[in-house]
Protein backbone atom coordinates (compact mmCIF):
# COMPACT_ATOMS: atom_id res chain seq x y z
CA UNK A 1 0.00 0.00 0.00
CA UNK A 2 2.52 2.17 0.03
CA UNK A 3 1.80 5.56 -1.29
CA UNK A 4 -1.46 5.22 -0.04
CA UNK A 5 -3.46 5.69 3.69
CA UNK A 6 -6.44 3.50 3.13
CA UNK A 7 -7.60 0.06 2.29
CA UNK A 8 -11.09 -0.75 0.59
CA UNK A 9 -14.01 -1.63 2.51
CA UNK A 10 -16.60 -0.10 4.61
CA UNK A 11 -15.84 1.03 8.09
CA UNK A 12 -16.79 -1.22 11.09
CA UNK A 13 -18.02 0.12 14.02
CA UNK A 14 -17.90 3.30 15.63
CA UNK A 15 -15.20 4.23 18.08
CA UNK A 16 -15.15 3.52 21.25
CA UNK A 17 -17.11 0.27 20.65
CA UNK A 18 -15.44 -3.35 21.19
CA UNK A 19 -14.88 -5.48 18.22
CA UNK A 20 -13.47 -7.65 20.49
CA UNK A 21 -15.04 -8.71 24.00
CA UNK A 22 -13.39 -11.91 25.84
CA UNK A 23 -13.91 -12.56 29.24
CA UNK A 24 -12.81 -15.67 31.87
CA UNK A 25 -12.01 -18.41 29.00
CA UNK A 26 -10.04 -21.17 29.65
CA UNK A 27 -8.64 -23.88 27.62
CA UNK A 28 -6.94 -27.09 28.81
CA UNK A 29 -4.78 -29.62 26.43
CA UNK A 30 -3.99 -32.74 28.93
CA UNK A 31 -2.59 -31.44 32.14
CA UNK A 32 -1.46 -27.84 29.94
CA UNK A 33 -3.32 -24.67 31.25
CA UNK A 34 -3.57 -23.06 27.34
CA UNK A 35 -6.12 -20.69 28.67
CA UNK A 36 -6.43 -19.34 32.46
CA UNK A 37 -9.04 -17.05 32.92
CA UNK A 38 -7.78 -15.33 29.51
CA UNK A 39 -9.28 -11.67 28.73
CA UNK A 40 -9.25 -9.17 26.13
CA UNK A 41 -11.38 -5.86 24.33
CA UNK A 42 -10.41 -4.55 21.46
CA UNK A 43 -12.00 -1.13 20.24
CA UNK A 44 -13.74 -1.14 16.62
CA UNK A 45 -10.94 0.16 13.97
CA UNK A 46 -7.86 -0.41 16.29
CA UNK A 47 -4.96 -2.06 16.31
CA UNK A 48 -4.97 -3.78 19.25
CA UNK A 49 -1.42 -6.24 19.84
CA UNK A 50 -1.12 -9.36 21.74
CA UNK A 51 2.32 -9.76 23.28
CA UNK A 52 3.51 -12.79 25.18
CA UNK A 53 7.05 -15.33 25.62
CA UNK A 54 6.38 -18.80 23.24
CA UNK A 55 3.76 -21.03 25.62
CA UNK A 56 2.17 -17.84 27.16
CA UNK A 57 -1.00 -19.31 25.15
CA UNK A 58 -1.28 -16.15 22.20
CA UNK A 59 -1.61 -18.77 19.40
CA UNK A 60 -4.59 -20.51 21.70
CA UNK A 61 -6.45 -17.01 22.29
CA UNK A 62 -5.94 -16.16 18.59
CA UNK A 63 -7.80 -20.19 17.75
CA UNK A 64 -10.55 -19.38 20.43
CA UNK A 65 -11.26 -16.03 18.92
CA UNK A 66 -11.40 -16.84 15.47
CA UNK A 67 -13.62 -19.60 16.29
CA UNK A 68 -10.74 -22.49 15.10
CA UNK A 69 -10.44 -23.80 18.76
CA UNK A 70 -13.94 -23.85 21.11
CA UNK A 71 -12.95 -22.95 24.82
CA UNK A 72 -13.82 -24.90 27.96
CA UNK A 73 -15.27 -22.19 29.87
CA UNK A 74 -15.91 -17.88 28.80
CA UNK A 75 -17.28 -15.41 26.65
CA UNK A 76 -16.50 -14.22 23.62
CA UNK A 77 -18.12 -11.84 21.08
CA UNK A 78 -16.68 -11.11 17.97
CA UNK A 79 -17.89 -7.94 15.67
CA UNK A 80 -21.34 -7.74 17.98
CA UNK A 81 -21.79 -11.72 17.19
CA UNK A 82 -21.63 -14.04 20.26
CA UNK A 83 -19.50 -17.03 19.54
CA UNK A 84 -21.33 -19.91 21.05
CA UNK A 85 -24.74 -18.92 19.72
CA UNK A 86 -23.97 -17.47 16.55
CA UNK A 87 -21.05 -18.60 15.45
CA UNK A 88 -21.50 -18.23 11.76
CA UNK A 89 -22.55 -14.97 11.90
CA UNK A 90 -18.71 -14.84 13.61
CA UNK A 91 -16.70 -16.68 10.61
CA UNK A 92 -18.65 -14.02 8.33
CA UNK A 93 -17.47 -10.92 10.16
CA UNK A 94 -13.80 -11.91 10.69
CA UNK A 95 -10.31 -12.74 8.77
CA UNK A 96 -7.07 -14.67 9.77
CA UNK A 97 -4.09 -14.54 8.38
CA UNK A 98 -1.56 -17.16 9.62
CA UNK A 99 2.35 -16.75 9.69
CA UNK A 100 2.83 -18.47 6.39
CA UNK A 101 1.45 -17.04 3.22
CA UNK A 102 -1.57 -19.14 1.93
CA UNK A 103 -1.51 -17.63 -1.77
CA UNK A 104 -0.19 -20.14 -5.00
CA UNK A 105 3.01 -19.07 -5.74
CA UNK A 106 2.41 -20.33 -9.19
CA UNK A 107 -0.19 -18.19 -9.68
CA UNK A 108 -0.46 -14.41 -10.74
CA UNK A 109 -1.47 -11.73 -7.85
CA UNK A 110 -4.72 -11.09 -9.69
CA UNK A 111 -5.37 -14.69 -10.14
CA UNK A 112 -4.66 -15.62 -6.61
CA UNK A 113 -7.29 -12.95 -5.23
CA UNK A 114 -9.83 -13.75 -7.79
CA UNK A 115 -9.37 -17.88 -6.28
CA UNK A 116 -10.15 -16.40 -2.73
CA UNK A 117 -12.86 -14.80 -3.91
CA UNK A 118 -14.75 -17.47 -5.43
CA UNK A 119 -13.56 -20.03 -2.64
CA UNK A 120 -15.24 -17.51 -0.28
CA UNK A 121 -18.44 -17.61 -2.47
CA UNK A 122 -18.10 -14.71 -5.11
CA UNK A 123 -19.52 -14.32 -8.29
CA UNK A 124 -16.67 -14.32 -10.98
CA UNK A 125 -17.30 -10.96 -11.79
CA UNK A 126 -17.61 -9.61 -8.37
CA UNK A 127 -14.41 -11.89 -7.16
CA UNK A 128 -12.69 -10.26 -10.15
CA UNK A 129 -13.73 -6.18 -9.29
CA UNK A 130 -12.83 -7.00 -5.74
CA UNK A 131 -9.50 -8.59 -6.59
CA UNK A 132 -8.90 -5.05 -8.64
CA UNK A 133 -9.36 -3.11 -5.59
CA UNK A 134 -7.55 -4.71 -3.61
CA UNK A 135 -4.36 -5.00 -6.08
CA UNK A 136 -4.69 -1.32 -6.10
CA UNK A 137 -5.18 -0.72 -2.51
CA UNK A 138 -2.16 -2.97 -1.61
CA UNK A 139 0.35 -1.39 -4.38
CA UNK A 140 0.70 -4.72 -6.16
CA UNK A 141 -1.33 -3.71 -9.58
CA UNK A 142 2.08 -3.38 -11.30
CA UNK A 143 2.69 -7.40 -10.26
CA UNK A 144 -0.58 -8.78 -10.91
CA UNK A 145 0.15 -10.47 -13.68
CA UNK A 146 3.38 -11.89 -12.80
CA UNK A 147 3.42 -15.61 -10.45
CA UNK A 148 3.76 -15.06 -6.96
CA UNK A 149 7.02 -16.37 -6.91
CA UNK A 150 8.91 -13.67 -7.97
CA UNK A 151 7.62 -11.25 -5.29
CA UNK A 152 9.49 -10.13 -2.60
CA UNK A 153 8.85 -11.37 1.15
CA UNK A 154 6.61 -8.31 1.75
CA UNK A 155 4.63 -8.60 -1.63
CA UNK A 156 4.18 -11.98 -0.74
CA UNK A 157 3.06 -10.94 2.60
CA UNK A 158 1.06 -8.05 1.47
CA UNK A 159 -0.94 -10.09 -1.15
CA UNK A 160 -1.36 -12.81 1.69
CA UNK A 161 -3.49 -9.94 3.99
CA UNK A 162 -5.33 -8.50 0.78
CA UNK A 163 -6.33 -12.20 0.61
CA UNK A 164 -7.70 -11.95 4.13
CA UNK A 165 -9.89 -8.74 3.63
CA UNK A 166 -11.36 -9.82 0.09
CA UNK A 167 -14.87 -10.13 2.51
CA UNK A 168 -14.22 -6.82 4.03
CA UNK A 169 -13.94 -8.30 7.46
CA UNK A 170 -14.70 -6.61 10.60
CA UNK A 171 -12.29 -8.27 12.50
CA UNK A 172 -8.57 -9.60 10.98
CA UNK A 173 -6.65 -11.40 13.06
CA UNK A 174 -2.53 -11.33 12.04
CA UNK A 175 -0.60 -13.49 13.51
CA UNK A 176 3.29 -12.84 13.07
CA UNK A 177 2.58 -10.91 10.38
CA UNK A 178 6.45 -10.26 9.19
CA UNK A 179 8.01 -12.92 10.47
CA UNK A 180 11.60 -13.42 7.45
CA UNK A 181 10.97 -10.56 6.35
CA UNK A 182 13.49 -7.96 5.52
CA UNK A 183 13.31 -3.84 6.75
CA UNK A 184 11.59 -2.99 3.65
CA UNK A 185 9.19 -5.77 3.97
CA UNK A 186 8.33 -5.19 7.33
CA UNK A 187 7.76 -1.27 6.61
CA UNK A 188 5.39 -2.25 3.80
CA UNK A 189 3.88 -4.76 6.18
CA UNK A 190 3.43 -1.94 8.48
CA UNK A 191 1.81 0.29 6.26
CA UNK A 192 -0.66 -1.82 4.70
CA UNK A 193 -1.69 -3.01 8.47
CA UNK A 194 -2.29 0.81 9.57
CA UNK A 195 -4.03 1.56 6.52
CA UNK A 196 -6.13 -1.26 7.18
CA UNK A 197 -7.65 -0.30 10.88
CA UNK A 198 -7.47 3.32 9.28
CA UNK A 199 -10.87 2.11 7.23
CA UNK A 200 -12.33 0.50 10.35
CA UNK A 201 -11.42 -2.77 10.50
CA UNK A 202 -9.87 -4.02 13.86
CA UNK A 203 -7.19 -5.63 13.65
CA UNK A 204 -5.69 -8.06 16.54
CA UNK A 205 -2.00 -7.94 15.98
CA UNK A 206 0.50 -11.15 17.80
CA UNK A 207 3.97 -10.29 17.27
CA UNK A 208 7.03 -10.90 18.63
CA UNK A 209 8.71 -7.86 17.27
CA UNK A 210 8.37 -5.00 19.94
CA UNK A 211 8.96 -2.65 17.80
CA UNK A 212 6.15 -3.61 15.59
CA UNK A 213 4.08 -3.77 18.16
CA UNK A 214 4.91 -0.36 19.60
CA UNK A 215 4.86 1.44 15.67
CA UNK A 216 1.53 -0.12 15.20
CA UNK A 217 -1.25 -0.88 18.04
CA UNK A 218 -3.27 1.74 19.85
CA UNK A 219 -3.27 -1.14 22.89
CA UNK A 220 -1.49 -3.56 23.97
CA UNK A 221 -2.33 -7.16 26.16
CA UNK A 222 0.65 -8.76 27.66
CA UNK A 223 0.22 -12.88 28.27
CA UNK A 224 1.73 -14.73 30.93
CA UNK A 225 0.62 -18.26 31.68
CA UNK A 226 -2.84 -18.28 29.71
CA UNK A 227 -3.63 -14.88 31.21
CA UNK A 228 -3.32 -11.40 30.61
CA UNK A 229 -0.64 -9.43 32.90
CA UNK A 230 -0.89 -6.15 31.57
CA UNK A 231 -2.52 -3.79 29.37
CA UNK A 232 -2.23 -0.32 27.93
CA UNK A 233 -1.38 1.80 25.38
CA UNK A 234 2.85 1.41 24.73
CA UNK A 235 3.05 4.99 26.30
CA UNK A 236 1.26 3.51 29.21
CA UNK A 237 3.34 0.50 29.88
CA UNK A 238 6.42 2.46 28.81
CA UNK A 239 5.66 4.25 31.58
CA UNK A 240 5.08 1.16 34.28
CA UNK A 241 9.35 1.19 33.54
CA UNK A 242 9.86 4.79 34.92
CA UNK A 243 9.91 8.35 33.53
CA UNK A 244 12.63 9.91 30.88
CA UNK A 245 16.36 9.10 31.79
CA UNK A 246 19.53 11.38 30.72
CA UNK A 247 22.45 9.11 30.26
CA UNK A 248 25.95 10.62 30.25
CA UNK A 249 29.12 9.11 29.02
CA UNK A 250 32.30 10.61 30.50
CA UNK A 251 35.78 10.10 29.40
CA UNK A 252 37.14 8.33 32.44
CA UNK A 253 36.06 8.06 36.09
CA UNK A 254 36.96 11.07 37.59
CA UNK A 255 34.83 13.36 34.64
CA UNK A 256 32.08 10.93 35.49
CA UNK A 257 32.19 11.90 39.67
CA UNK A 258 32.76 15.65 38.21
CA UNK A 259 29.60 15.19 36.32
CA UNK A 260 27.89 13.84 38.74
CA UNK A 261 28.45 16.60 40.84
CA UNK A 262 27.89 19.22 38.43
CA UNK A 263 23.93 17.74 38.37
CA UNK A 264 23.60 17.10 41.68
CA UNK A 265 20.13 19.19 43.25
CA UNK A 266 18.56 18.98 46.31
CA UNK A 267 15.31 19.49 44.46
CA UNK A 268 15.82 15.98 42.85
CA UNK A 269 16.79 12.73 43.17
CA UNK A 270 20.80 12.92 42.96
CA UNK A 271 22.10 11.20 39.45
CA UNK A 272 23.53 8.00 39.60
CA UNK A 273 27.38 7.90 39.06
CA UNK A 274 28.97 4.29 37.59
CA UNK A 275 32.51 4.89 37.84
CA UNK A 276 33.24 1.83 36.31
CA UNK A 277 31.98 2.33 32.95
CA UNK A 278 32.28 6.03 32.98
CA UNK A 279 28.85 6.65 32.71
CA UNK A 280 26.00 8.82 34.24
CA UNK A 281 22.45 8.34 34.41
CA UNK A 282 19.57 11.21 35.95
CA UNK A 283 16.11 11.03 36.12
CA UNK A 284 14.32 13.53 33.49
CA UNK A 285 10.43 13.73 34.59
CA UNK A 286 10.04 17.10 32.41
CA UNK A 287 12.19 15.41 29.30
CA UNK A 288 13.51 17.84 26.82
CA UNK A 289 13.82 20.86 29.43
CA UNK A 290 15.52 18.55 32.12
CA UNK A 291 18.34 17.93 29.42
CA UNK A 292 18.27 21.26 28.17
CA UNK A 293 18.75 22.40 31.87
CA UNK A 294 21.60 19.73 32.18
CA UNK A 295 23.58 20.83 29.20
CA UNK A 296 23.69 24.04 30.58
CA UNK A 297 25.26 23.21 33.75
CA UNK A 298 27.50 21.38 32.31
CA UNK A 299 28.48 23.98 29.90
CA UNK A 300 29.01 26.34 32.97
CA UNK A 301 31.07 23.84 34.84
CA UNK A 302 33.34 23.60 32.04
CA UNK A 303 32.65 19.70 31.35
CA UNK A 304 32.17 18.40 28.35
CA UNK A 305 30.75 14.72 28.19
CA UNK A 306 31.53 12.46 25.77
CA UNK A 307 27.93 11.59 24.75
CA UNK A 308 24.49 12.72 26.63
CA UNK A 309 21.41 12.24 25.48
CA UNK A 310 17.81 11.63 26.19
CA UNK A 311 16.83 7.83 26.90
CA UNK A 312 13.04 7.00 27.35
CA UNK A 313 11.79 3.02 28.49
CA UNK A 314 11.64 1.11 25.67
CA UNK A 315 8.30 -1.90 24.98
CA UNK A 316 11.00 -4.32 25.04
CA UNK A 317 12.34 -3.50 28.72
CA UNK A 318 8.55 -3.63 30.04
CA UNK A 319 8.15 -7.16 28.14
CA UNK A 320 10.98 -8.05 29.76
CA UNK A 321 10.68 -6.62 33.33
CA UNK A 322 6.84 -8.10 33.62
CA UNK A 323 7.55 -11.81 32.04
CA UNK A 324 10.58 -12.30 34.27
CA UNK A 325 8.60 -11.25 37.33
CA UNK A 326 5.86 -13.54 36.25
CA UNK A 327 8.69 -16.38 36.59
CA UNK A 328 9.61 -15.28 39.16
Amino acid sequence: MRGRTEAPGRRGGRAGELAIRASSLRKRYGTVTALDGFRLEAESGTVHGLLGPNGAGKSTAVGVLSTLIEPEAGTVEVAGADLRRELAAVRRRIGLIGQHPAVDEILGGRQNLVMFGRLLGLRRAEAGARAEELLEAFGLREAAGRPVSSYSGGMRRRLDIAAGMILDPDVLFLDEPTVGLDPRGRADVWEAVAAIASRGTTVLLTTQHLEEADRLAHRISIMQDGRVIAEGTPGQLKRQRGGDRIEIAAVDAAAAEAIGAALAGADRPGPEVDAASARVALAAPHGTADLGEAVRRLDAAGLVPEDIALRRPTLDEVFLALTEKEDA
